[in-house]
């Protein structure tokens, strides 16, 4: 059995040995993402579980763990994380617990400080926690987040934000029920046995996949009708998660919705620009500045491929690329304001609406402040300039009843309907107007 061993400040360390002995548990935040991440940490010799647990105690366990005026994100993978400890399912004495740092002023930054507090409080204070971060905050022995891994789990993230786009704009008008969710889970399998063989990840692969993936799912046959569009936003772990969310997605699919979720990669580059920014604004290294500037530059590269690939079918709608988002949000928010979600949260209901999804739920997490201002707090203003937009912001916290959120939901379900049945009729009204003036025409001809 590996030894515990701590660092000069007291703090649990993840060792080389505890590598190949210990069991990593992953909260789930997207489930196509992390299950391509999971199985690329496998093939990497880690040995990893993906959280996927939704049940009333994980909201319990993180009331009795974290003070009641923390963020409900942390609150629930907190609490995820010591249901899963408690389940009886791990040996505790042989699991390790894998969560990201942003290194930003939000608070998901201290996850992992309120988590090992926790941690102890529960009695499992010999639980390693691995922080897995860009920033050079925590360290340890047997975790490294090498290029060549992060270059893989970039891919990940594009092949989940790829995956998730398609089965979206498909899932509404299959005609055969449940073929999208096969061909999502087909290559799933695919791009893990890929990775596997070390192959998947670079830029040339990633075309001929993306490609590969559009014309696969373009096969898929579909009915298309009207139906009311609606864009998800908000805080992202809220946004993503079906356990902060109460499987939002799914609420509106069964409602009769086509949902259009922004992808992850735009938060990702969005964080590295960031990083510039500061040094542009305030100094600091040029270094660092150099070395950003490259990451983001490769991210919006790889980007460029993804929206190729999409805008070569006449069956998918393509999303706009960051550089494009981030100047549509301008008229409405400045670029200082970057806590948590900040500028991008509002560049993506700004996004949304100009692209034909009117209708937004804005995911309002307790205890997250920079989301309520710069989501909650730029309702009104994008309303201003787009009188035709529907957001409504719902909040999520552990007295949010489910029924009270789905009862909003359907109140902002019915007017994008109504909106939708109107456009149909002046739509209907405008051709058999233009059909008569067509008969006049070939009849004084």
């Amino acid at each position: 059995m590996a030894k515990l061993t701590y660092d000069k400040d007291g703090r649990l360390l993840f060792t080389k040995e505890m590598k190949s002995e210990y069991k990593l548990l992953i909260p789930n935040m997207l489930p196509i993402h992390f299950e391509l991440i999971k199985n690329i940490l496998i093939n990497e010799g880690y040995d990893c579980d993906l959280l996927t647990t939704n049940n009333p105690n994980i909201v319990q366990e993180g009331l009795q763990n974290v003070h009641n005026d923390t963020c409900y994100p942390c609150l629930l993978v907190v609490g995820q994380f010591i249901d899963a400890l408690k389940s009886g399912k791990y040996d505790v004495n042989k699991t390790a617990l894998f969560i990201t740092q942003t290194g930003g002023g939000c608070r998901a930054s201290n996850y992992i400080h309120l988590l090992r507090k926790a941690l102890k409080k529960s009695g499992f204070e010999n639980v390693p926690v691995v922080s897995v971060n860009l920033s050079g905050m925590e360290k340890n022995p047997g975790f490294k987040l090498s290029i060549p891994l992060v270059v893989k789990m970039v891919s990940a993230l594009l092949y989940g934000d790829m995956l998730m786009l398609l089965s979206n704009q498909l899932r509404p008008y299959e005609v055969v029920k449940g073929q999208t969710d096969e061909r999502v889970a087909k290559w799933v399998k695919r791009l893990s046995e890929a990775y596997r063989h070390s192959s998947g990840f670079g830029k040339k692969i990633m075309k001929k996949n993306f490609d590969e993936m559009v014309a696969d799912f373009s096969t898929i046959q579909i009915v298309k009708t009207n139906k009311v569009k609606v864009g998800i936003v908000g805080e992202i772990y809220v946004k993503y998660s079906p356990l902060a969310n109460n499987d939002l997605e799914k609420f509106l699919f069964d409602e009769g919705a086509e949902v259009v979720v922004p992808g992850l990669l735009d938060f990702i580059i969005f964080k590295a620009d960031n990083r510039i920014v500061d040094v542009e604004l305030y100094g600091g290294s040029r270094i660092k500045h150099f070395v950003v500037s490259k990451f983001k530059q490769y991210l919006e590269n790889v980007q460029k491929i993804f929206i190729e690939s999409i805008q070569a079918s006449d069956k998918f709608t393509a999303p706009a690329d960051f550089e494009t988002i981030k100047a549509m949000v301008k008229p409405y928010i400045g670029y200082g304001n970057k806590m948590g979600e900040g500028w991008l949260l509002t560049a993506e209901m700004v996004e949304l609406v100009h692209s034909g999804t009117e209708n937004v739920v804005c995911t309002q997490p307790f205890g997250c402040l920079p989301n309520h201002i710069a989501g909650k707090g730029m309702i009104r203003k994008i309303r201003n300039h787009n009188p035709n937009a529907n957001i409504v912001a719902i909040d999520y916290d552990p007295g949010a009843t489910r029924v009270n959120q789905e009862n909003r939901l359907k109140l902002m379900l019915s007017t994008a309907k109504d909106a939708l049945r109107e456009r149909e009729e002046k739509q209907a009204m405008q051709q058999q107007t233009s059909k008569k003036e067509s008969a006049k025409q070939r009849m004084h001809a």
